[in-house]
């Protein structure tokens, strides 16, 4: 089974457990998000559960399952300790690190900056400027975000549902004039 296979599989996180070997043996960055504890309130999961819920959460689509599987991949290695573990640049150094994954995989450099930039992005708030420049791109991104959002503390979501209902309304409005 090949990495498009298991991502594409009906239930994507049956799929991972099963080829978690093979998985490790192309991408095997993952090990060190397995266990990763977030040490954060706003989480109730470790890095790797986390990700396999936001997974779990989303659509049958390999670009957004890709991303989710890669969009946190750079916490072990971007954390602070404080009071509260934080993960500032996580997304960029994520990012970063799902270039030379891609790259090693044999993905070409413009899909590899399309699934970058989602995931640098996937804790970034998206505009209606970049709604307006870039709808369907911006789908995706929405996409990515909801499945990310929603695999946090559940009593830590009310922002992010906020967050996530007003964005959708925009799309929504976009997508409605993009018909007329």
């Amino acid at each position: 089974m090949d990495l498009r296979s298991i991502l594409l599989s009906d239930n994507v996180v049956e799929s991972i457990s099963e080829n978690i070997d093979y998985l490790l043996q192309i991408i095997p960055e993952i090990k060190y998000m397995i266990g990763f504890e977030h040490k954060h309130p706003h989480h109730h999961l470790d890095v790797w559960n986390h990700t396999l819920l936001a997974l779990s959460l989303s659509e049958n689509d390999f670009d957004i399952r890709l991303c989710l599987l890669l969009h946190d991949i750079g916490k072990p290695f971007s954390y602070q300790d404080k009071e509260i573990r934080h993960f500032k640049n996580h997304p960029m150094v994520s990012a970063k690190m799902s270039e030379e994954i891609l790259y090693r995989l044999g993905y070409d450099e413009e899909y590899i900056k399309l699934i970058c930039y989602l995931i640098a992005n996937h804790d970034t708030l998206i505009s209606s400027k970049q709604i307006d420049n870039n709808y369907e791109l911006c789908l995706k991104l929405y996409e990515i975000q909801r499945c990310d959002a929603l695999a946090h503390h559940p009593d830590k979501l009310e922002k992010r549902i906020e967050y996530l209902s007003k964005t959708k309304e925009k799309l929504l409005t976009k997508g409605d004039n993009k018909n007329e």
